[in-house]
């Protein structure tokens, strides 16, 4: 995981909202597309973007794709940020 992937993934409103959602618990491709007036290949990049900054993961079931964020970049970021303002003394990506 990069910061910059994670950081342009999260720089888009439609993906932050995206993440919202799956803050509840997984959902898939056509749930989270039903809180958009997007097409499904949009909600797709979107999706794709997001997986690859790591910040959500699929799992399948059946003929269905779910989608759950996952929370470990979440807490990196939140580490790194605390670095910044002095809250930790933690080593981060290699320092």
């Amino acid at each position: 995981m990069s910061f910059g992937e994670t950081f342009k993934a999260l720089s888009d409103p439609a993906r932050r909202q995206i993440l919202e959602l799956l803050k509840k618990g997984p959902l898939s491709a056509g749930d989270i597309g039903s809180h958009f007036d997007m097409t499904g290949a949009t909600i797709s990049y979107h999706l794709k973007v997001l997986k690859q900054a790591d910040l959500v993961f699929e799992s399948r079931e059946k003929n269905y794709i779910y989608y759950q964020l996952n929370t470990s970049v979440l807490e990196e970021i939140m580490l790194w940020v605390s670095t910044l303002k002095g809250g930790t003394n933690a080593n981060v990506e290699g320092e």
